[in-house]
């Protein structure tokens, strides 16, 4: 596996907070990043512009190669919710997505977090390596269990989405 700084030699990731300015870039990115669903152009400026706190934009040369849009639960303010994690294809397999996440947990808006959930669809193989791997880097317990099932909440349209919680209060040292 590359690993993203080998990659991008001259031109190292930089992670920042969201501007509602990169609203349509974003909304092109995922749009990009099957099998992700696609978000309106206006959702991607609400995330970007009211959730900036806890989504993250990562740049390469200028350039916006991945998207991490999440919230912090209101009914729960140690759990952190992923809502999506998007990888250009020329950074994908470079652990950009971990980079992002292991950002995100570090800011201050997530300071509390104990908890990080996200839902996964069973086909979305990069989706559920990522999670599986970011937990093991924190020797951290990854859980799932089916949520919003094909049939049930998405009328057969859709399949079944796992919600996915990754518990790093039970890690033996738990840092972000």
């Amino acid at each position: 596996m590359r690993h993203a700084l080998e990659l991008f030699r001259k031109a190292a990731p930089a992670l920042r907070e969201p501007k509602a300015d990169d609203g349509p870039e974003i909304w092109e990115l995922v749009r990009a990043c099957k099998p992700l669903d696609e978000n309106s152009i206006y959702c991607n400026l609400i995330q970007c512009d009211h959730f900036r706190d806890t989504c993250v934009v990562a740049e390469i040369g200028g350039e916006i190669a991945g998207w991490v849009s999440a919230y912090v639960l209101p009914e729960d303010p140690e759990t952190l919710f992923v809502w999506q994690v998007a990888v250009s294809e020329k950074a994908r397999g470079t652990g950009l997505g971990s980079l992002m996440l292991s950002g995100l947990l570090r800011r201050k808006a997530c300071q509390n977090i104990k908890r990080l959930q996200t839902t996964i669809t069973q086909e979305n193989r990069a989706s559920w390596a990522l999670f599986h791997k970011f937990a093991a880097n924190r020797s951290a317990p990854l859980n799932s269990q089916p949520y919003f099932t094909q049939g049930q909440h998405f009328r057969d349209r859709q399949s079944t989405e796992h919600m996915v919680t990754i518990d790093f209060s039970e890690a033996p040292s738990w840092a972000a």
